[in-house]
């Protein structure tokens, strides 16, 4: 007895080799994989910390030379610094013989995280002389020279203001400087992000195609060595079998939450994540029907979990299809699954059922979050240009089947293009928010606010009068005027141009409406902004300029 068993040791291995050695060799093969793309990944955020730093230095020594305080210098050195460590880096691996310890360092001056550290420079020493790399940092080097001419200027600003006051137009000349600078450097920057980004791209494709092609060729190997091993050993045929389908079982399940049964339904195995989905513990469900962990919610027949279990076996939950279900825990919680179910034979025998159950909450939450961001604007929650036509259209069909009338309103703000140059884009985000809110609290329920794109806005006023349209309209430029902003201490004046059309019961297309609300709001922007246009078909003057227009 002791002799046949030691002779099935070596036939298993010979079976088996084959296989492990695949695994071994695609599992390195994907780890060199995973650990390039990860490398790649923390370079793509270093260039995003770079270009980020580069924009901040500008910014706050440019604040500087108009403001002379000793804390903005000090802001520009702290984002300074983070392109000077990028540029040691590089200078000291360029070295025939680098000091390693020199390079993370500055690796950690750039900014980057501790963990990307050893891949950043793994990366580089390895993949310096590729095109794309080369590309790369050419144009990282140009970016470089640039802010190393920043500095200089930043130290002679420095110097300047620390020995005494220093005329007007020495500072509009240091400021023309670095209006200089940074014209050089944002296209240098642009373009070291588009060359890294390409060839991150062409290295994913390079890196998936030798995985494929690889993974092919070991599966290959190990099928025709398989093969003749397994046409030698007849008498495993059928244990090989067992073993595979539930291997099979097993990989599909990963992930999943898998439970298993008897041909009664009684609970034989369940895995983590289907005790994370049924609130059960494995060793309490053990021997317990189905029912006594879920129940569908979509079922009427009183033996839920037997009626799963005949699911199963008559073949209808079988396949690579999977079949939505909302089950209900015994606390009243329910949850929507996907569910696939498959018997488990055994010599020919059904010995039981398998059930994979995929918890489908976050997809669904990720699907509604997609449709509100395709419908939406991101930052002030409206509905974006997409949307509003779209609900503009519907109207506009009612109007054909049901007389009614609509109101069209295009809101454009007067002069916000200064609060960006003067303040930055992040007051006028903030600005924007406030005037959402503002024209939100002067309109109806039900009627829609839309934000076309930059400081653009539409109102779509449904079944409502002409007269009433038009109170509203001035109502809204008067609450827009009324609107008390300040930031950072200075105060904005906000007005509004509006052009309003109204839609009768024969209604022209989209675009036609669209454009006349368009032009309404341009000529608003015409007479002296800050007022309410009326779209007039037979307005000789919109009819001129309208002719113009196209």
């Amino acid at each position: 007895m002791k002799g046949h068993r030691t002779q099935e040791a070596p036939k298993l291995l010979g079976i088996t080799w084959p296989f492990i050695a695949v695994v071994v060799f695609q599992v390195a093969l994907g780890s060199l994989s995973l650990y390039t793309l990860s490398a790649v990944r923390a370079y793509v955020a270093g260039e995003s910390l770079w270009s980020k730093a580069q924009k901040d230095a500008i910014y706050y020594l440019n604040l500087y030379a108009d403001t002379r305080d000793e804390d903005t210098y000090q802001r520009y050195r702290q984002a300074i610094i983070v392109p000077q460590g990028d540029h040691r880096v590089r200078k000291v691996l360029d070295r025939p013989d680098p000091d390693l310890q020199a390079a993370r360092e500055a690796v950690l001056q750039g900014g980057n995280h501790l963990d990307d550290v050893e891949r950043i420079i793994w990366f580089y020493r390895h993949f310096r002389g590729i095109s794309y790399m080369q590309t790369a940092v050419n144009y990282w080097d140009m970016g470089d020279d640039y802010l190393a001419k920043l500095d200089v200027l930043a130290g002679e600003m420095h110097q300047r203001f620390a020995n005494g006051p220093v005329a007007e137009a020495t500072v509009e000349a240091w400021k023309g400087r670095i209006a200089i600078i940074n014209e050089g450097v944002t296209p240098a920057a642009k373009a070291f992000s588009d060359a890294l980004g390409e060839g991150s791209r062409v290295l994913l494709r390079v890196l998936l195609i030798t995985n494929l092609v690889t993974a092919l060729i070991l599966i290959t190997i190990a099928w025709r060595r398989s093969s003749k091993l397994l046409a030698q050993r007849q008498a495993f045929a059928s244990a090989l079998q067992e073993e595979k389908e539930r291997a099979q079982i097993t990989l599909q399940a990963i992930g999943d939450a898998v439970i298993t049964t008897d041909v009664e339904g009684c609970i034989g195995y369940m895995n983590p994540a289907a005790e994370q989905l049924t609130h059960w513990q494995a060793a309490q469900a053990l021997g317990l029907p189905l029912s006594a962990l879920f129940t569908l919610v979509d079922e009427h027949d009183m033996d839920e979990g037997r009626s799963l279990v005949d699911q199963v076996l008559s073949g209808s939950l079988k396949g690579g299809a999977e079949h939505a279900r909302l089950i209900q825990r015994l606390d009243g919680s329910t949850v929507s699954i996907n569910l696939v179910g498959s018997s488990i034979v055994n010599e020919g025998q059904v010995s039981g059922i398998v059930l994979v159950l995929h918890d489908m909450t976050q997809e669904r939450q990720y699907i509604a979050n997609l449709s509100w961001q395709a419908t939406h604007d991101a930052l002030t929650g409206l509905a974006n240009r997409r949307e509003f036509e779209y609900r503009l259209e519907q109207a506009l069909n009612a109007l054909a089947r049901q007389p009614g009338r609509h109101s069209l309103m295009f809101l454009d703000l007067d002069q916000f293009k200064l609060v960006n140059d003067t303040c930055g884009h992040a007051a006028g985000d903030e600005l924007l928010r406030h005037i959402c809110a503002v024209l939100q609290s002067g309109l109806r329920e039900g009627d829609t606010l839309a934000r076309l794109g930059g400081d653009e806005f539409g109102v779509l006023l449904e079944n409502c009068p002409p007269e009433q349209a038009e109170r509203i309209a001035e109502q809204l430029r008067q609450m827009v005027q009324s609107l008390h902003f300040v930031w950072k201490g200075r105060p904005f004046v906000t007005t509004v141009s509006v052009g309003l059309v109204h839609i009768a019961q024969a209604p022209g297309t989209l675009e036609t409406s669209l454009r006349a609300a368009d032009m309404a709001c341009y000529m608003a922007k015409e007479k002296g902004r800050n007022r309410v246009q009326v779209y007039h078909a037979d307005d000789s003057e919109l009819s001129i300029r309208f002719g113009e227009m196209a």
